[in-house]
């Protein structure tokens, strides 16, 4: 009768006494290598710090093992896999329907739906559904496929062209980050050449003391005019 023998594929580590090696290559809590040392020495070097000895590289020739506080370790490493969820996105593709003859209002609210979810990072599949002879009229869905894309430009790019699938009319958007920040780049710019004359404190001034020349030629115009008559 035959066994399998199966691998350990555990990751916890092996701390102190549960080190099975004879001899290690030992490393101090500040990563100097005081190089190989038989295990009771290790141990005893651990000890005497009052730290653990944790087994780094299992698999190295001589196992390496580390000089530390294992319960601090086992804490920064729950926190740095923490933080590495919360910075994961999960990026998913979403679908999106429209019909033919879909009105203003269902295709206004359907399209800003698209545009969240690429604006969440999403792919949206973007599925235009005939019925009945509307499939022989292809163009009614390709037109709204042409105003869904040119309403989420600057946001997305067409990552699959509209093609025919049966009864349905596909067409795929992806994000397009590159768009979106150059459209926040120019929205930056314009904001700031905006400010820039309402920060010219002569401005207003000039435009004040421009309006009494205008008043004294009227003025002035009225007076020529009276010798004129006497004459």
């Amino acid at each position: 009768m035959w066994c399998r023998i199966v691998a350990e594929t555990t990751t916890e580590h092996r701390i102190n006494d549960r080190i099975r090696a004879r001899e290690v290559r030992l490393v101090d809590p500040d990563g100097v290598q005081l190089g190989i040392k038989a295990l009771p020495e290790a141990l005893a070097i651990a000890k005497e710090l009052d730290l653990d000895l944790v087994e780094v590289a299992p698999m190295a020739n001589p196992p390496v093992c580390r000089i530390m506080d294992f319960g601090k370790f086992k804490f920064d490493e729950a926190q740095r896999a923490k933080e590495s969820r919360r910075k994961t996105v999960h990026v998913g593709i979403k679908e999106m329907k429209y019909r033919p003859k879909i009105g203003p209002g269902d295709f206004d609210t359907k399209t800003r739906q698209v545009a969240k979810f690429l604006n969440e990072g999403h792919k949206v599949k973007i599925t235009i559904m005939f019925r009945g002879r509307e499939v022989y009229h292809p163009e009614h869905g390709k037109r709204i496929l042409d105003r869904i894309a040119e309403q989420m430009e600057g946001v997305a790019k067409i990552e699959a062209e509209p093609k025919l699938d049966n009864r349905n009319m596909i067409m795929v958007l992806a994000p397009d980050k590159r768009a979106r920040q150059a459209a926040a780049s120019r929205t930056a710019n314009q904001h700031r050449g905006e400010k820039t004359p309402s920060t010219n404190g002569n401005q207003p001034v000039a435009a004040t003391a421009e309006a009494p020349p205008a008043d004294v030629n009227t003025n002035t115009t009225t007076t020529d005019t009276a010798p004129a008559e006497e004459g």
